[in-house]
């Protein structure tokens, strides 16, 4: 219960900082989400959460969550997310015009730009790196003008020079230190919290957009955040056909089309490397919308990374799509083992099962 307490307790305090924030950019709320995310994907193998995050790979994660908010929304323009007077949050400017300068169609991911990309990518993602240092991450944890430090530690002061951090993004030695040091226990309670942070961040994130660009909210939240605006249709009959045109839940044949399923629902983790994917019959699908799967799908899914290994990476490689199975595996065992004992699991249509936690479990360490 103490575990609990402290993690609402967490929550709150998150929730008031991001309300104290609502009349600026979105920065917060992607610097939230990125940590989030990092968190339950960078689990060790025996379940241990990360003591400390880099600048790095929280900046590399931004620019993922805002690539496909840079499409212009209706087909008119970029959607302001922040800035003065009217002007795009730079973060957010960057990433448009680096998108708009690579990209061959509205749905290619980061992971393909940085492929065809990699040296232009790389600098975006250190000027994103830096903007993340000179702003958000030094005021994330402020309610109004007092700082306290109850998500994170970090080595630097506001008012950091370009030079300081440009050195070290040369690889020179010197005095600046990239680490966010989390404090006790933070890491776990976010994992915890996932399923209702994600949704609020998501939500608020909306809100703040639909304002900033005076739109109703209610088409926003759909536009910025499904998962159905990555190119699946890319990796759907690569699928199809190493599933053998079964749908990877019931086992029947399929005869007409096949939905791209996110196992671990995109609702929980955004998470679409390759291993995260699965051809489904429609009907099994919407059943299963944002549920999680029950144990024998889990075991399931864990044998199929095994057995069909060397045919997963072959599609990744030809179709130029990421795969990163210890990731995604990792990112499996920390929403399930942080599952309370009460969730229902899906198993079939309508059909639900208590979550047989020891076992699936046992799955995902095979």
């Amino acid at each position: 219960m103490s575990e609990d307490r402290d993690a609402l307790a967490l929550a709150e305090r998150v929730m008031g900082i991001l309300e104290d924030g609502r009349r600026s950019s979105t920065y917060k709320l992607a610097l939230f989400t990125a940590i989030l995310d990092l968190c339950i994907e960078k689990k060790f193998i025996k379940g241990i959460v990360p003591e400390s995050l880099t600048t790095r790979h929280i900046a590399q994660r931004v620019v993922e969550l805002y690539w496909n908010h840079v499409v212009p929304y209706r087909g008119i323009e970029t959607l302001r997310q922040g800035g003065n007077q009217g002007e795009q949050a730079e973060i957010v400017r960057r990433i448009q015009e680096a998108r708009a300068k690579w990209a061959k169609a509205e749905t290619d991911t980061p992971y393909r730009a940085s492929l065809a990309h990699g040296e232009d990518f790389r600098r975006l993602v250190l000027e994103v790196e830096w903007k993340l240092i000179e702003w958000p991450i030094p005021r994330l944890q402020k309610l109004g003008q007092h700082e306290d430090r109850f998500i994170y530690d970090y080595a630097w002061r506001e008012g950091i020079k370009r030079s300081t951090v440009r050195s070290y993004q040369l690889g020179e030695n010197g005095a600046f230190n990239n680490a966010l040091t989390l404090r006790h226990g933070v890491a776990e309670h976010l994992v915890r919290l996932n399923g209702i942070l994600r949704p609020l961040f998501h939500r608020e994130w909306a809100v703040m957009v639909a304002r900033r660009n005076e739109l109703p909210e209610a088409e926003l939240e759909t536009f910025l955040f499904r998962p159905e605006r990555l190119a699946l249709d890319t990796v759907r009959q690569p699928l199809r056909e190493l599933q053998d045109h079964r749908c990877f839940y019931c086992r029947d044949r399929i005869t007409g089309r096949a939905d791209v399923d996110h196992f671990i629902p995109w609702a929980r983790y955004p998470d679409d490397g390759l291993d995260n994917l699965v051809v489904a019959d429609p009907k099994c699908n919407n059943k299963k919308r944002d549920f999680l799967a029950a144990a024998k799908h889990v075991e399931r899914w864990k044998e199929r990374l095994k057995a069909d290994d060397s045919d997963l990476a072959t599609i990744a490689a030809s179709v130029g799509w990421r795969r990163d199975t210890e990731r995604t595996t990792s990112i499996a065992k920390s929403i399930y083992s942080r599952l309370p004992l009460s969730t229902p699991l899906w198993v079939e249509l309508s059909t639900f099962e208590p979550n047989v936690q020891d076992r699936i479990l046992a799955a995902l360490e095979d």
